[in-house]
């Protein structure tokens, strides 16, 4: 049998790694298959004129979208018959998200997949992986764009920061604060709205959310109590760990900064396994939702793009733009490690850094009522957490972004080819952190984590008032840099905040009025 290498299938071992040995052989695992889409040329000329800011086109339904652009039939089969020929059982088909989930032992894919799935050891986990290229049947040569969830690495970490009880590192204030993430949205000005007759989704990898504390919660902050419900995506479910430092803190973070600032929004929480097809089925199920139907969707989990093979990141950024096709905006988290996202050297987070995403940063603010005293990169030093940002190493800079530098923390700036992030920001420090509840206990929380949702608020809010959904706005923003509070002290490592965008924090926190208005 003929085969080909599927483009943008290299992986390598997590760094850290140990070997153990080859993977059990009779092991069952779950595979997702994801297929070219119809008519894509018809789709990027729609996506190309949202990136210039000409909504002309007007957003697609749900439905509309399946119709024109999803898989075409005699793919899907051609993966079927792939399926068949293989032993693989086919679970899950889904022609609106372009996706084919087999079922199959491990000794199957390999066979399958021209690959050998091995066993590993890492100090922070145990996985199954692969090293080396995927492998393809000629016949699926150009139908098949990626092949997720073979790797069960977790593909992604969530972006919070608890508080540690002391002052900042960075010496921007001499006494931590907190706030309400009500008084947050007073503090920038958001416009009056409660996000009526809006959807907003969550993406989660993990933990979960006690009903209980969320009543507690919103009847304490007195804005009455949002319907919150669980997907189930890929076998996960809503699972809390009891543990606030755990993956419930990013769940609850979510889910009670978004309840607070648009307390009248739907808020559905799909829960997935923490993988590359996990992370990705989530984004097209929430996007294909045709029951729900969010407008906007909420994104607090990453991971450096080095650590993601580009079939991923490719097929990521396409679910996105699918999305901005259909009026919805994704806001995500642009990484609590700096300019280096944890690693060595300069890097940022993916899925922040597709240019169909709103990447959100971090600020520290202090405020009192409407008035805001002073706002500025968080960083909290090496042990306490910053801004993530930077320039991207896959994706080319939009178009939004042409004449825009990167202004580096050691002088001079260098003018963008490379997507920058993050686009905007809100606060985000801990020392001047959300007042949140978790796993029972009432804490503090910082972390950009708390943007992507506030921002998924505040677009539910100015949602409510419009005909149709914003939608991608990017190109929006940066055209109105006078709807955001441009942030021009501070650094997060490498990169200085400047005037006008910066790899700190974009274009700045929001200006909630002027952003109104040009939206």
């Amino acid at each position: 049998m003929a085969r080909v290498t599927l483009k943008g299938s290299e992986r390598t071992e997590l760094p850290g790694s140990h070997l153990v040995g080859p993977a059990d052989p009779n092991a069952r695992l779950e595979v997702s298959v994801v297929v070219r889409r119809r008519a894509r040329e018809a789709l990027q000329s729609r996506v190309s004129k949202l990136t210039r800011g000409d909504r002309s086109a007007g957003n697609l339904s749900r439905e509309d979208f399946a119709r024109l652009h999803s898989a075409d039939a005699g793919d899907l089969a051609a993966v079927r018959a792939f399926a068949t020929v293989h032993g693989l059982t086919v679970t899950e088909e889904h022609a609106d998200r372009r996706t084919v989930i087999l079922s199959g032992t491990v000794q199957q894919f390999n066979a399958a997949f021209g690959i050998e799935l091995k066993q590993y050891t890492h100090p922070e986990c145990t996985y199954r992986g692969r090293t080396g290229v995927i492998q393809l049947p000629a016949e699926l040569d150009g139908v098949v764009e990626a092949v997720l969830g073979l790797d069960n690495r977790p593909q992604a970490k969530p972006h919070f920061r608890a508080r540690q009880g002391k002052s900042s590192q960075g010496k921007k204030h001499s006494t931590a604060v907190s706030y309400s993430p009500m008084q947050v949205a007073t503090a920038y000005g958001f416009p009056t709205g409660t996000g009526e007759g809006q959807c907003v989704a969550i993406i989660e990898l993990g933990g979960g959310f006690k009903p209980a504390d969320l009543t507690t919660y919103f009847s304490g902050l007195k804005v009455g109590s949002p319907t919150v419900a669980a997907v189930s995506v890929d076998h996960a479910t809503n699972a809390p760990t009891g543990s606030a430092n755990g993956p419930d803190g990013e769940v609850m973070l979510d889910i009670e900064v978004v309840g607070a600032v648009a307390p009248a929004a739907k808020i559905v929480v799909y829960f997935a396994p923490n993988t590359d097809a996990g992370f990705l089925d989530a984004v097209t199920t929430a996007a294909h939702d045709t029951t729900n139907k969010p407008s906007v969707i909420s994104i607090s989990w990453g991971g450096a793009e080095s650590n993601w093979t580009s079939q991923a990141m490719t097929a990521m950024d396409s679910a996105f733009q699918a999305a901005a096709t259909m009026g919805i905006t994704v806001c995500v988290a642009s990484g609590d490690n700096g300019s280096s996202d944890g690693l060595t050297g300069d890097h940022v987070d993916f899925p922040a850094s597709s240019p169909h995403a709103l990447g959100c940063g971090g600020t520290s603010l202090q405020a009192s009522g409407s008035s805001i005293t002073s706002e500025v990169v968080w960083n909290d030093g090496s042990g306490g957490g910053a801004s993530g940002g930077g320039v991207s190493t896959f994706f080319t800079a939009p178009s939004w972004q042409e004449g825009n530098k990167a202004t580096k923390a050691t002088g001079g700036a260098a003018a963008l080819s490379m997507r920058g992030v993050p686009d905007v920001a809100g606060n985000a420090d801990p020392e001047t952190g959300y007042d949140v509840r978790i796993d029972g206990t009432n804490t503090v929380i910082g972390g950009t984590s708390a943007v992507a949702p506030l921002w998924a608020g505040l677009i539910a809010r100015i949602n409510q008032n419009q005909v149709t959904p914003v939608g991608f706005l990017n190109a929006t923003l940066y055209g109105h840099p006078q709807s955001l509070r441009d942030i021009t002290q501070g650094d997060n490592g490498d990169f200085q905040a400047s005037k006008g965008w910066d790899a700190c924090t974009g274009l700045g926190s929001p200006n909630g009025a002027a952003l109104s208005q040009s939206l």
